[in-house]
């Protein structure tokens, strides 16, 4: 199969041209050559950026998702890594559930007042201690 432009990986991907620059400067993937001043890629690579979505979806860094690739270029993923991700994953899903459902009791709640309800005054001590991070972050670890 024939090279592929960067435009071409970039609609079959869904990725921006400037993404695929991004990830051939931080050496993800790589281009065999050029086609004039356009980048020219092996479709290969179009497999490559599915692995990468995926580890971004799931919450890796580019470095991170950069180790999962052997220096020949083949995945070559830490099943260790993966447990730990699907760890903090459950972690995340436990919180996001409990924030959830106190969202939900807050906006049924009877209370004549969302400050004179339990649940939610639980929910705003939760957060102003920490307990309630906002998406994508980790809430600080408690002493025990």
């Amino acid at each position: 199969m024939a090279d592929l432009d960067i435009a071409e990986v970039a609609h079959r991907a869904g990725v921006p041209a400037s993404t695929l620059r991004f990830y051939e400067e931080k050496g993800l993937i790589s281009s065999t050559g050029r086609r004039g001043l356009r980048r020219q890629y092996d479709p290969g690579v179009l497999e490559r950026l599915a692995l990468i979505a995926l580890g971004r979806r799931a919450g890796f860094s580019l470095d991170e998702i950069a180790q999962m690739f052997a220096p020949d270029g083949q995945p070559h993923i830490d099943r260790g890594m993966l447990s730990a991700k699907a760890d903090e994953l459950d972690r995340t899903i436990r919180e996001l559930g409990v924030l959830r459902d106190s969202l939900r009791h807050a906006a049924a709640c009877p209370a004549p007042s969302h400050l004179e309800c339990s649940t939610f005054r639980r929910l705003i001590d939760a957060a102003a201690s920490g307990g309630v991070a906002a998406p994508g972050r980790r809430p600080p670890e408690r002493r025990r």
